[in-house]
């Protein structure tokens, strides 16, 4: 049987270029290269599409200097238009894993052009990318199917006109200590705990660097627990829940990628009702928001009570080697080729 052509896309012009340099790795090493013919284009931070020669060009950095432009072609030819030295070469695509986290990877964008070149893809579609990466509309929809989640007040960029009314809104509503966050940036880039009027302050301005939308939170002080969702309408299904131990005092993009003593535990020991409800509950998040394909779906187990509580969904959670949705699903028999393998699959019966 002839080998079919996948497209890797990795890089993009969101804050987390770098860790997306890192996940395609995982995942490039897990593609069986006896099914498919597998190409690399990375995304500059400036928006360029570039042909990777290989893995370890990605993980030296060379790929920056590729020569050779890729892109694919928005109309139905299902093709990878490639310009070098020698010309215009097009290459049939059969299918695409993109390996994009935030921003015009993870929001819907991209998958509009895939939408658009009729290309079986890896992951979430336009709604479900959009509305996820959107922390104000999930919280807007999660509402609605009966799931708990923290309370919020959103902070609009207009509002830093007059940015002291938008705090006392804040205060009318919340107590402190509260987490502000972007709504549409991912691996907690911009997250802020505030404390006081001034912290508060300096959070929203750190925010709205990285969005015009801004959530602020009440604090949910519990443990910080992960759930794996695999796979699309009936045939959805939640891997066990993993733990975060951040070396921080939450879970920011430092204590993430930077902090070595940040620890994650596969198999978190916790009351089986909370087991049983933070899988159901990923489940029925996923649904809703119109999920496909993958998932990480995020808790917080409140202190005292036990309460299971919605923290936000990540439609292509991070794969790298301290990522936990490729490890909850290798604790449940997926290892890295098995899964990457099923993800594939799965995109062609779209």
């Amino acid at each position: 049987m002839a080998k079919e052509n996948l497209v890797v896309i990795f890089g993009g012009r969101s804050s987390e270029h770098e860790v997306s340099c890192i996940s395609v790795q995982t995942v490039a090493k897990g593609v069986d290269l006896e099914k498919y013919n597998m190409t690399l284009v990375g995304i500059t931070k400036d928006g360029r599409w570039l042909k990777a020669d290989n893995i370890e060009s990605i993980a030296d950095g060379s790929w920056y200097d590729s020569k050779v432009t890729a892109v694919i072609s928005p109309d139905t030819r299902r093709e990878l238009i490639v310009f070098s030295d020698a010309g215009v070469e097009r290459q049939k695509v059969d299918v695409i894993f993109p390996v994009l986290h935030g921003m015009y990877g993870e929001d819907g964008t991209i998958q509009g052009l895939f939408e658009m070149a009729d290309i079986p893809y890896v992951g979430c579609g336009v709604l479900a990318s959009a509305a996820s990466m959107d922390k104000f509309y999930t919280k807007i929809i999660v509402d609605h199917i009966g799931v708990s989640q923290a309370r919020f007040v959103p902070v609009l960029a207009e509002d830093f006109s007059d940015i002291d009314s938008a705090m006392d809104r804040v205060e009318a509503e919340l107590d402190y200590p509260v987490f502000v966050k972007p709504s549409k940036a991912g691996s907690s880039k911009g997250v802020n705990k505030a404390t006081d009027r001034a912290s508060l302050l300096y959070a929203l301005n750190e925010a709205v660097k990285h969005d015009n939308k801004i959530l602020v939170e009440e604090t949910i002080v519990g443990r910080e627990l992960e759930c794996g969702v695999l796979g699309y309408k009936d045939n959805t299904k939640a891997s066990g829940v993993g733990e975060i131990l951040a070396a921080a005092e939450f879970y920011d993009f430092d204590a993430k990628y930077n902090n070595a003593e940040s620890r994650t535990v596969i198999g978190a020991d916790i009351p089986k009702e909370a087991e049983n409800e933070i899988r159901e509950d990923a489940v029925k998040i996923f649904k809703a928001l119109d999920g496909f394909g993958l998932s990480r779906v995020d808790f917080f187990l409140e202190n005292g009570t036990n309460r299971v509580v919605f923290n936000e969904i990540n439609t292509l959670p991070g794969f790298t080697g301290i990522s936990m949705y490729p490890m909850l699903w290798n604790a449940q028999g997926y290892d890295i080729k098995t899964l990457v393998t099923t993800l594939i699959e799965m995109a062609k019966e779209r």
